[in-house]
């Protein structure tokens, strides 16, 4: 196995649905997101934040989760697959969690997306598998709060992303800022 950090699922839904579909390949559009799915475009798609106020700038357009976390899930008597917990891109090799904001990401032979921040877990982990949101969450050593459910991300160029694509992380130019929830 290759140490270049991968593509390991993609995965989309047209609906407003927790769990997305696997898919063969996404096609990232830019400043939109992904195309065909629930979340796209250029204002806010969450349902929650399209009813506080529909025209905020959708700075989750793309959800991506490390695979990693699905090893320390499995080991805890949890079964999360790609696409399973809402992220459209499900990665390998890259600790996307401690990438500072603004990092862009080149997928494949075109897409490239920056991060915008932290996914923030909600209650409907828990629907999906009990207990799962706990799982989720974790402190650190000063009692903080650590989001693991995802970070959320902007299309800034388009293109195809499939299963076994490279990632190539490019970091921000001067101060990096951590990830907040977005």
């Amino acid at each position: 196995m290759s140490d270049t950090p991968r593509v390991v699922g993609v995965s989309l839904a047209r609906g407003h649905h927790f769990s997305k579909t696997a898919a063969f390949e996404i096609r990232l559009l830019a400043g939109l997101g992904v195309a065909g799915d629930a979340h796209m475009g250029e204002t806010v798609q969450h349902r929650s934040r399209v009813a506080k106020d529909p025209t905020q700038p959708n700075l989750r357009q793309v959800h991506l989760i490390q695979a990693e976390l699905f090893d320390e899930l499995a080991a805890r008597g949890f079964t999360v697959r790609p696409g399973d917990m809402g992220e459209n891109i499900t990665t390998r090799g890259v600790d996307l969690l401690h990438l500072p904001e603004a990092t862009r990401l080149r997928i494949g032979a075109e897409a490239i997306v920056e991060i915008t921040g932290l996914r923030n877990p909600c209650v409907q982990i828990d629907r999906f598998q009990p207990g799962l949101m706990q799982a989720v969450l974790d402190r650190d050593t000063d009692g903080n709060l650590i989001r693991k459910a995802g970070i959320m991300a902007v299309v800034i160029a388009g293109g195809d992303v499939r299963t076994d694509d490279a990632i190539a992380v490019e970091l921000p130019a001067g101060r990096h800022q951590p990830l907040k929830p977005v």
